[in-house]
């Protein structure tokens, strides 16, 4: 078996493709992922008590979130642009980390899903929370970065199992 056989993204020769997908149907589609970024006590406690240099770094990183959702099309090889219909980013303080929950919600009515759009989100939203807190706390870890369910499409629904 060759790597055109087993990738979508790869043609009969092994050269990347764009995946044509003019053929499949236009269903509603979802996706919704989830990461962490961990910090020290501190870190947190002065975001907690509005103590942060940088202001509401956690309204900040959802709406760097959203912007890298509209985003993926640009950023990453061979997905797909596609005209999200919602993306909602969620930054969350968690004191057991200590640190940021950070989910992501993508929405679409198209023709592939929006897995690699809520990832982005993410991952940008993970991303923009270091870069303002980084000035007090260069050891954060940004952590477990995943998709957490899926609707839509050819394949249904699919959750990760906990």
């Amino acid at each position: 078996m060759n790597l055109a056989d087993e990738l979508t993204h790869f043609d009969e020769s092994g050269r990347p493709r764009m995946v044509d997908v003019s053929a499949k149907a236009e269903t509603e589609r979802s996706a919704v992922a989830r990461g962490r970024v961990r910090t020290m006590r501190s870190t947190l406690d002065r975001v907690l008590f509005g103590k942060s240099a940088k202001g509401d770094v956690a309204r900040v990183a959802e709406l760097a979130g959203v912007m890298a959702a509209k985003k993926a099309g640009e950023l990453i090889p061979l997905c797909h642009p596609l005209p999200l219909t919602s993306v909602v980013v969620t930054v969350a303080p968690d004191e057991a980390l200590p640190g940021f929950a950070v989910t992501a919600e993508a929405r679409t009515i198209g023709r592939t899903g929006v897995e690699m759009e809520a990832l982005t989100a993410v991952s940008v939203a993970c991303l923009t929370l270091y870069d303002m807190l980084k000035s007090g706390d260069r050891g954060m870890r940004i952590e477990a970065i995943e998709l957490v369910e899926k609707t839509g499409g050819k394949s249904g629904h699919w959750r990760r199992d906990e």
